[in-house]
C-alpha cells in the first residue's frame, strides 16, 4: 500500500465562454491560477496543445514561467508535454530555467501524444513515437542529473561532452509518464517514471494499470511509493442531480472539440503501430459529444460529479486503488469564469477538510 499523504492540486488553461479572443483566455487561465493558489491547492497542472481551439497551448513551460510570477510557491505541473515533438537538449534546458527561476515545485509530465495531426504538422513520424520518447527521456534525465555527457542514439547523437546549463542546484524537477493502458503502464514503470493518468477507465482497470506499473517499476529499482496523480472532472452542487445537470451542460462540448482535435471521425490512429488501444478510446468521443443520450452516465461515476458527499466517496474510491494526488478541473472549453471558481472554492471548503491532509492553508491576496 502507497503511504504517501493525498494532495489535492487543479488543472487551468486558455478556456472561457465562445468569442473570447486568445489574449483574453490566456489571462483567463492566469486568474485560475491566482485563484488555486490563494486557496492553497497544491500544484497547478496545464496541457500542451497546439493549433487547436482544444487548449491552445503550444509552450506550457512559457506560460508556467509567467504563471510562477503570479503565484510564488505554488507548484507547476504540465500533463503532458509531448517528448517526440522536441529537441531533447533544448527540452532539458528549458525545464532547468523553469526550475532554477521559478524555485517552485516542478511536476513534468511526459508522454508521447496521441494527436495525429499535431505529428503531421510537426513533420514528425508517429510511428516512431514510442522509440524517440524512450531515448529523448534518457538523454534528459542524464543532462538534468549534472555533468558532462555524450550520446550516441537512434534519434540523437551528441559526439562532444556537454553540460546542461543552468545547472540545477537542491531543488529538481519531478517526473511523471502518462498511461492509459496496461501496455503504456509497463512501458512508463519501466522507464524508471511515476505515471499520471485520468479518470476515464473502471476501477477495475485502473487497478491493472497500477498494478502494472507497479510490478515494471519495481523490476528497473524504482519506489512506488511516489506522489501518483489521476486528473478528474469535478462538478460539485448540493445535490447529485444539480452537479450531473451542470456537467451536462458543458461536457457534450468539451467531447466535440475533442472529436475534432483528435479527427475521431476517421479513425486516424487505426494503423499506427502502438497507438491501437487510443484508437478505440477515440471512438468514444463521437458518444460521449451527444447531450440527448445517457452516454455521459458512466463517465460521470468515474469523475467527480455530485453533491460533496458523492465526491467524498468517489476520492476515497481513488485513493483506495492507490492514487493520491488528484487533480481537479472543470476548466474546459467554455466553462465561464464563475464556474470554474465556485467548483474551486466548494473543492477547497467543503471537500479537502474532510481528509487527513488538506489544501495547503489559505494566502490572502489582494483583490
Amino acid at each position: 500500500m502507497n503511504t504517501t499523504p493525498v494532495t489535492f492540486s487543479f488543472q487551468f488553461g486558455p478556456v472561457g465562454p465562445a468569442g473570447m479572443s486568445d489574449e483574453a483566455l490566456y489571462h483567463e487561465g492566469v486568474a485560475d491560477a491566482v485563484y488555486g493558489h490563494s486557496l492553497g491547492y497544491e500544484t497547478g497542472w496545464m496541457i500542451e496543445h497546439h493549433f487547436s481551439e482544444y487548449y491552445p497551448t503550444p509552450n506550457p513551460l512559457m506560460y508556467l514561467s509567467n504563471v510562477a510570477a503570479a503565484c510564488p510557491g505554488l507548484g507547476l505541473g504540465t500533463s503532458v508535454m509531448v517528448l517526440p515533438w522536441y529537441n531533447p537538449l533544448r527540452f532539458a534546458e528549458d525545464i532547468a530555467m523553469l526550475q532554477t527561476l521559478s524555485q517552485a515545485d516542478l511536476h513534468i509530465g511526459i508522454g508521447r501524444g496521441t494527436a495525429k495531426a499535431e505529428y503531421e504538422a510537426f513533420q514528425v513520424d508517429m510511428g516512431t513515437a514510442r522509440e524517440s520518447f524512450a531515448e529523448y527521456w534518457d538523454i534528459i534525465r542524464h543532462l538534468l542529473a549534472g555533468g558532462k555527457a555524450t550520446y550516441n542514439g537512434q534519434f540523437v547523437k551528441i559526439p562532444n561532452p556537454i553540460e546542461l546549463r543552468p545547472r540545477l542546484g537542491a531543488k529538481v524537477p519531478n517526473f511523471y509518464g502518462a498511461i492509459g493502458s496496461q501496455g503504456s503502464a509497463s512501458v512508463i514503470g519501466g522507464l524508471g517514471l511515476p505515471p499520471m493518468a485520468i479518470a476515464q477507465f473502471p476501477d477495475a482497470i485502473l487497478r491493472k494499470i497500477l498494478s502494472t506499473w507497479k510490478e515494471a517499476a519495481a523490476g528497473v529499482g524504482l519506489s512506488t511509493e511516489q506522489k501518483l496523480p489521476i486528473f478528474t472532472q469535478c462538478w460539485i452542487a448540493d445535490t447529485d442531480e444539480e452537479a450531473r445537470r451542470q456537467a451536462r451542460q458543458y461536457l457534450p462540448d468539451f467531447f466535440k472539440i475533442q472529436v475534432q482535435h483528435y479527427q475521431s471521425d476517421e479513425d486516424p490512429l487505426r494503423w499506427v503501430t502502438g497507438y491501437e488501444q487510443w484508437s478505440r478510446l477515440f471512438t468514444n468521443l463521437k458518444r460521449l459529444s451527444d447531450p440527448t443520450k445517457s452516454n455521459l452516465d458512466d463517465y460521470m461515476s468515474m469523475n467527480l460529479v455530485g453533491s460533496p458527499d458523492t465526491v467524498e466517496r468517489r476520492i476515497r474510491e481513488l485513493t483506495d486503488i492507490g492514487f493520491n494526488d488528484i487533480i481537479i478541473t472543470n476548466a474546459i472549453y467554455r466553462v465561464p469564469r464563475d464556474v470554474r471558481h465556485s467548483m474551486l472554492d466548494r473543492f477547497a471548503r467543503e471537500i479537502a477538510p474532510r481528509f487527513t491532509t488538506p489544501v495547503r492553508s489559505p494566502i490572502h491576496i489582494n483583490a
